[in-house]
């Protein structure tokens, strides 16, 4: 079977449909996965799909591809990613503990893709490399599996409204950016007894008012109207597969994933003290001296939600986030990341305070930019870091941390390069106490990159 390597990403398998993804490549991602899925002594694998118009057609070739090799399928139909991931989470004794998600995630829409749990493990690096290899050899079991289907939507709701409590009502507007969370989420915060009012939650795989990512700040405008104009409490925007959660304030401020994040940490260390909080190499400063003052141990790892899941499971750690808005409970749940159990979590912590918006407002901030990406020749990102990690110099940082590229650390901000892992670009943020701390932060690391990379070119700004 020819197949496209580049389609074959760090944390997942994801193309462009009709370019170089289509029903024979899903198939045989299913009869790889499916040969793997046996080994790994499974008997059944669950599969779902977004709200992506190629879903159906990829999702039955997914199907046929696993049932070939005698593993039974499970088809929860049109569900968020999260709700895949509590299957497989939750019927492991039933040997179906394995998933796949059909999802393009936040990409644009002629995009599609697979995300993948084998056994109760993210499948990602070089597992997904050995699938590749697998399907390149075509070396496949071969059986007869069944195929069923189960709506799991009211029990995944029940769950999360017994888990999570509201003090009192709240009024919140929800932005679903016609993804697949629309067929849920403003269902399941009223069953936890909140208003809501909601915008663009018919499904639509044109995607027809706004992209759904809401890390893009220009995809919250229509949530930041809207709650300003209903006198909602709070504004939640989630992304296409919801598995992650924007938050925007009653004033319009956005609340980034890493600053929500110190809400979530701050409640889960009075259950669980003492506990060894993750975090991701791209998250606020601020986070760390908030983690040790309310009693936990920071840990600070790389980006990367699979890379996160495993993090968590190695240590034991109650939650991990990433600034990305990825954010994973194992207290109370089961090490996923889930935007709208994020969503009730946030919830009941904002419903215990008169002014949830002015908590949110008080949390510690700094002056950062967005992500800042600069475009490179495949290969040549992870190149650039490596000659970094080996020539640069910071003598004025208080510690440069390498674990995920380079954070130089100063007294009063970072600055940070890393390659990304599914895109051939450097990744690049930078962060201050004050807008002087920044700007002279950012001169002494862009200094270093030019020895290295003196043609690179992006546009900064702060927000």
């Amino acid at each position: 079977m020819q197949v496209d390597a580049s389609i074959f990403k760090a944390y997942d398998i994801r193309g462009v449909v009709g370019r170089n993804l289509d029903e024979a490549v899903a198939e045989h991602i299913g009869r790889a996965f499916g040969t793997e899925a046996l080994k790994a002594g499974e008997r059944a694998v669950v599969v779902g799909r977004d709200g992506r118009l190629s879903g159906p057609m990829l999702v039955a070739a997914l199907a046929k591809g696993l049932r070939s090799t005698g593993i039974d399928v499970v088809d929860l139909g049109m569900v968020t990613t999260p709700m895949t991931y509590y299957v497989a989470a939750t019927r492991g004794k039933h040997g179906c503990h394995s998933c796949i998600m059909v999802t393009g995630s936040h990409n644009p829409k002629d995009y599609n893709g697979f995300k993948m749990v084998l056994a109760g493990r993210a499948v990602y690096g070089e597992e997904i490399q050995g699938l590749m290899r697998r399907i390149q050899a075509e070396d496949y079991s071969s059986g007869k599996g069944r195929y069923g289907q189960m709506d799991i939507v009211a029990e995944y709701t029940k769950r999360i409204v017994k888990d999570c409590k509201l003090a009192r009502p709240m009024k919140v507007v929800v932005d679903s950016g016609n993804g697949i969370p629309g067929a849920s989420a403003p269902a399941i915060l009223r069953a936890m007894g909140c208003e809501v009012i909601d915008i663009y939650s018919k499904v639509d795989g044109d995607f027809p008012n706004h992209h759904p990512d809401p890390s893009k700040l220009e995809n919250l405008e229509d949530l930041k109207k809207i709650v300003h104009a209903t006198g909602a409490e709070l504004g939640l925007a989630f992304d296409g597969d919801g598995d992650r959660l924007g938050i925007v304030t009653a004033d319009g401020k956005v609340i980034m994933p890493d600053r929500q994040y110190m809400l979530l940490v701050k409640d889960v260390l009075t259950r669980v003290p003492g506990a060894q909080i993750i975090y991701d190499v791209k998250c606020t400063q601020r986070l760390k001296p908030w983690i040790e003052q309310h009693g936990g141990k920071a840990l600070m790892w790389k980006t990367g939600h699979s890379l996160a899941k495993a993090k968590l499971k190695e240590t034991g750690a109650p939650i991990a986030g990433e600034l990305s808005g990825h954010i994973f409970f194992a207290e109370r749940w089961y090490g996923f990341d889930d935007g709208m159990y994020t969503a009730a979590r946030m919830l009941e912590i904002l419903s215990r305070v008169a002014d949830p918006s002015a908590l949110l407002n008080s949390l510690p901030d700094s002056v950062n930019t967005p992500e800042l990406n600069i475009a490179c020749a495949e290969g040549e990102h992870h190149a650039i870091v490596a000659k970094l990690q080996e020539v640069a110099e910071f003598p004025n940082a208080q510690e440069v941390v390498t674990i995920d590229g380079l954070r130089v650390e100063y007294a009063d901000g970072f600055g940070l390069i890393r390659a990304s892992n599914t895109t051939p670009v450097l990744v690049l943020r930078f962060e201050g106490h004050t807008q002087a701390a920044l700007e002279r932060i950012q001169a002494e690391v862009l200094a270093q990159l030019v020895r290295v990379k003196p043609d690179y070119s992006f546009q900064a700004s702060a927000h």
